[in-house]
């Protein structure tokens, strides 16, 4: 189908997503959400594409978050069906098997920190401003982030970030680990496509076990998250590439990995 609020892409097995609604500064209304929920589900479905990256048109945004014009005048159960297309797009992005990358430049408050928080990595330019400022406008994050946050930074700075709303730059986000790398700006979509196509090198079935093993971690107490990483890696053993990767390494060769 042909988006008229994201632009949908998939090269060399890279599906890239760009939020382009630029001229609110990326803010996701109801038919954005929906539309990438229906992009999500191609890439759930699309065996073709091994890696997912999120981005922001335009100079200014990776995403402003909710639309607020949108929502202002909203009650809770009005609320209630835009929130739980988030929270619907957010599960897709923690639940689906593959790599997810946010490529991050410019203003990300709100939804578009909240999205962060639920890919595998994240890579940020040194413009990057994020935040979650709900706070501000007499809210909180409505989509899981106060479950995340507390989980990647702790709970003493999740709760400063969460009642200051205050903006992180890039290196501070980087120190307390919400991003994986710091770039410059006119670098970032290289360095992205970089590690995008690292990742389309690696076996599609391992990076998805991989994925599946590091997010029941942060379930299951320690005994039970090691079970299950384990049943991961011996269904790995039944796989046409354990056997190739294997091979490779005995060969002194680059494996060709196809996810079978």
């Amino acid at each position: 189908m042909a988006y008229e609020t994201i632009l949908f892409e998939v090269k060399e097995h890279v599906a890239l997503v760009t939020f382009n609604r630029p001229k609110v500064l990326n803010a996701f209304n109801t038919h954005m959400l929906h539309e990438c929920i229906d992009a999500m589900e191609k890439c759930r479905d699309d065996e073709e594409i091994r890696v997912v990256v999120f981005r922001g048109a335009g100079d200014r945004a990776f995403s402003a978050g909710a639309d607020i014009d949108e929502i202002k005048d909203n009650g809770p159960f009005e609320q209630l069906a835009y929130n739980r297309l988030w929270v619907d797009f957010f599960h897709m992005i923690e639940n689906i098997r593959k790599p997810m990358i946010a490529s991050i430049h410019g203003f990300a408050p709100g939804g578009g920190t909240e999205l962060s928080l639920c890919c595998d990595m994240v890579i940020a330019s040194e413009d990057a401003k994020l935040g979650l400022a709900e706070i501000k406008i007499g809210v909180i994050p409505g989509a899981g982030a106060t479950v995340r946050l507390p989980r990647w930074v702790g709970k003493a700075k999740a709760m400063e970030i969460l009642m200051t709303g205050d903006f992180l730059d890039a290196p501070e986000a980087h120190r307390i680990g919400l991003i994986n790398q710091v770039v410059p700006k006119d670098q970032l979509e290289s360095v992205t496509w970089e590690l995008a196509q690292k990742l389309t090198q690696r076996s599609p079935l391992a990076l998805s076990a991989a994925k599946a093993a590091v997010n029941a971690a942060a379930e299951l107490d320690r005994d039970r998250g090691i079970e299950y990483a384990l049943n991961e890696f011996l269904l790995l053993f039944a796989t046409e590439d354990q056997k190739e990767g294997m091979r490779a390494f005995i060969e002194k060769r680059p494996p060709v990995f196809k996810g079978k």
